[in-house]
């Protein structure tokens, strides 16, 4: 870069705004998490819209591809978002439908029953005889009904008066129902102008940025469009397989909650590595509630269905469509987990997949085409 007086200037402004936002941080900081969460629904919508745009891809490619009538391509765009929209909601829908109810049942149950289900472990846990008998005598003599009443005390205690939950409950409920609506709304209109959006965006960026520098934008934003796609289509498919196959293994086995279990395993299994466990663990801890030797039998299925899963299926339907050794794939899961929870494991993924990609493609000395 030449050093001229107005490269100069820009190199002191920048200073000058670096060392504002360093002296100033808790104002900055304070600012933009208020400006984060004014953009909340914006940024949701996003979202909303990139998944929603994988399914209104697909049904493009069947809705008239080749129509030469100028009706049917205008229809194309309006009647695909309604049909991925409408899919969207019946997933959600459903999953729900399957979930909600037994895990109310569940829990209800599980309230109820607990007392008696740890008796029948500690009785259980006897007649194996590995445990030191002392140990099984202490935990015979607590009351575990009162323990339990008294643990539950606490939990209602600790949730404050009932008048301020009832409150600060709809409240929540109110602003999610806000943010969701206002971020469908966005989500639509962004999907109903997103050729007309991206021609803008691309005229916008020739016209105020370097040849070279918009080819290397294009190149990268391609490549990491790439990989968001696949993962997403992987995981769902890779989760969706999974759910299946613990339905029917738990169905063979005669265990309970079957379809509830199955569809909430196959909704944590879109967090990678761990997530299928997640689910496992809940799916276990109600099983424990009618019989502590089928929770034992269910963990045991899925620690083998989750092996021939990672070793047959994972590495066909996710890994390869992303091209991220599985120890990248770990540690971004590690990191991004750390990082920021949830939302980091989903996407530090992608991000790492389009890092690992555009680092073999210069070592290979590929160049970016455009």
């Amino acid at each position: 870069m030449k050093l001229d007086r107005k490269n100069l200037i820009r190199i002191c402004i920048a200073i000058f705004v670096l060392y504002l936002c360093i002296h100033y941080w808790p104002a900055v900081s304070e600012f933009a998490l208020t400006l984060f969460g004014a953009a909340s629904p914006l940024l949701i919508g996003g979202a909303v819209a990139y998944v929603l745009n994988l399914l209104m891809k697909f049904y493009e490619r069947l809705w008239f591809p080749k129509a030469k009538k100028k009706w049917l391509n205008r229809s194309r765009s309006p009647i695909c978002l309604v049909l991925a929209l409408f899919t969207l909601i019946a997933i959600v829908v459903g999953v729900v439908w399957l979930v909600l109810p037994q895990l109310i049942s569940g829990i209800t149950l599980l309230i109820s029953q607990l007392p008696g289900a740890i008796t029948k472990l500690i009785v259980w846990l006897d007649g194996l005889e590995f445990m030191p008998q002392d140990i099984i005598s202490t935990l015979q003599s607590i009351d575990w009904q009162s323990r339990v009443g008294e643990i539950f005390n606490v939990l209602y205690s600790g949730m404050g008066s009932v008048m301020n939950v009832i409150v600060s409950t709809v409240s929540s409920v109110f602003n999610g129902i806000v943010t969701a609506f206002l971020a469908i709304i966005f989500a639509i209109y962004l999907l109903l102008s997103k050729k007309t959006l991206g021609r803008q965006i691309k005229r916008v960026l020739n016209r105020y940025l370097p040849e070279k520098i918009t080819g290397k934008l294009y190149y990268g934003v391609g490549i990491l469009n790439d990989c968001f796609s696949r993962y997403i289509v992987g995981q769902c498919t890779e989760a969706a397989i999974l759910g299946v196959l613990c339905v029917l293994g738990m169905w063979i086995l005669r265990l309970p909650y079957a379809p509830m279990i199955a569809a909430l395993i196959a909704v944590t299994a879109l967090i990678p590595v761990a997530g299928a466990y997640i689910g496992g663990g809940v799916g276990a801890f109600l099983i424990l509630t009618i019989s502590p030797v089928k929770a034992i039998v269910f963990l045991v299925f899925l620690v083998i269905l989750q092996q021939l899963e990672g070793n047959l299926i994972y590495p066909r339907v996710v890994g390869s469509s992303i091209g991220l050794p599985a120890l990248w794939v770990l540690a971004a899961v590690t990191v991004g987990g750390g990082v920021m929870g949830v939302l980091g494991m989903l996407l530090a993924v992608p991000l790492t997949a389009t890092l690992w990609q555009l680092l073999r493609n210069d070592l290979n000395k590929e160049k970016p085409q455009v």
